[in-house]
């Protein structure tokens, strides 16, 4: 009968306790993974599939012409309106002085019709007096006509007279009907042939105006194309411009992760950038319509004997902290690690309201288009020495 020996017997002990101890480990951590999901991971979804993104305002010529002057280059910040690529306004220019040229000749020619018209009415008041004349005239030598104080011949001039009065007043009455229906219920100002040259004469010095090409929205500049020297047409990319205070993050989460998050949550995000030591705050602005498979260019056909799950993710639209971005500026297509709280899960899955103001906008158009009227109104100032009210 063997017998165990004392080394034997404190190597199995010390194995038992080796275990022992291996499984207090192992369930010290299968506690505290489950304390932690369920005291916390429970309540955020995260994912490290996410990119910094933003407008990308592209830049192009309204006109055509030739590049003399590029103002900026690749990474150099500018402001809304600033000029950053110059066209060769020859062309446009000499276009404006005729448009100038035509609008003062238009303003004088139709100050001529008013006049005319005053002018023909003037004439068939007179024609109405002359023919009022003749009439009596005619009266009166029928009156002594029986007596033989006029002979028939005499007589017979003074109808003809009358005639010839008659037709007078109405050639001028028609000549005044031609005119007026030119002038009729009009101003210099609302006659169409000053309209027409008005839209034409703002039509150049927009065409001129276009020859220096200003920045839309304040940002850096971008993918510059445009070369000294380059004939560029209309829609020619010239560059682009990035307003990176305004960038947003797109995460795609799996559908899996997508059931409990609403609009409006709360987001913590990190960049590789920055590394976890600085926080970025958003909120979740929309939850994708649908997957990036969907909207692909050739979208996946499951309809086939050897189809395989595959597991789809989502885009979503992260809004970010603006105080945030203007301490740690991000750039277009930055990796970034996201954290949804969705512990508050009383938000919409989708937008239940249209937009009411626009989300994009920029005025910088505005201002050639009123120093176009500007220049319209010094015009016809300039070449109306009268008031007219229209036809009476």
């Amino acid at each position: 009968m063997e017998t165990t020996s004392a080394p034997d017997i404190e190597r199995s002990s010390k194995r038992k306790r080796n275990y022992i101890f291996l499984l207090l480990i192992l369930m010290i951590a299968a506690g505290g993974i489950f304390a932690w999901y369920f005291l916390y991971g429970r309540f955020y979804e995260s994912t490290d599939d996410a990119y910094v993104d933003g407008n990308q305002v592209t830049l192009t010529p309204q006109i055509s012409g030739t590049v003399t002057q590029v103002a900026v280059d690749e990474g150099d910040f500018v402001k809304e309106g600033q000029p950053l690529v110059l066209l060769d306004p020859s062309d446009t220019e000499i276009a404006l002085q005729q448009a100038e040229a035509n609008l003062a000749n238009t303003v004088r020619q139709v100050r001529g019709l008013y006049s005319t018209a005053d002018n023909y009415r003037a004439q068939v008041a007179a024609k109405k007096i002359a023919l009022q004349t003749a009439q009596n005239d005619y009266a009166r030598r029928q009156k002594i006509f029986s007596s033989g104080a006029i002979s028939s011949e005499d007589l017979s001039h003074y109808r003809d007279a009358v005639t010839s009065a008659q037709s007078d007043l109405t050639a001028a009455q028609e000549a005044l009907r031609t005119n007026t229906a030119m002038v009729d219920d009009t101003v210099i100002d609302s006659h169409p042939e000053i309209k027409s040259a008005v839209a034409t004469l703002r039509q150049r010095f927009l065409d001129n105006a276009r020859s220096t090409i200003v920045a839309p929205v304040t940002g850096y500049v971008a993918k510059r194309a445009v070369q000294l020297g380059m004939s560029v047409n209309s829609g020619t990319t010239l560059l682009a411009i990035v307003p990176l205070s305004g960038v947003w993050v797109d995460a795609n989460f799996k559908e899996s992760q997508m059931y409990s998050m609403r609009l409006g949550q709360k987001v913590m995000l990190n960049a590789d950038l920055y590394g976890d030591s600085v926080e970025y705050h958003g909120t979740i602005e929309s939850l994708g319509i649908g997957t990036g498979s969907a909207f692909s260019l050739l979208p996946a056909q499951n309809a086939s004997g050897n189809w395989i799950k595959i597991v789809q993710r989502l885009p979503v639209r992260i809004t970010l902290d603006p105080h945030d971005i203007q301490k740690h500026p991000l750039r277009v297509g930055l990796s970034m690690n996201v954290r949804v709280d969705i512990r508050d899960d009383s938000g919409h899955l989708l937008p239940h309201q249209t937009v009411d103001t626009p989300r994009f906008t920029t005025d910088v158009y505005q201002n050639p288009l009123a120093q176009a009227d500007k220049l319209v109104a010094r015009i016809l100032h300039d070449n109306s020495n009268m008031v007219v009210t229209g036809s009476r």
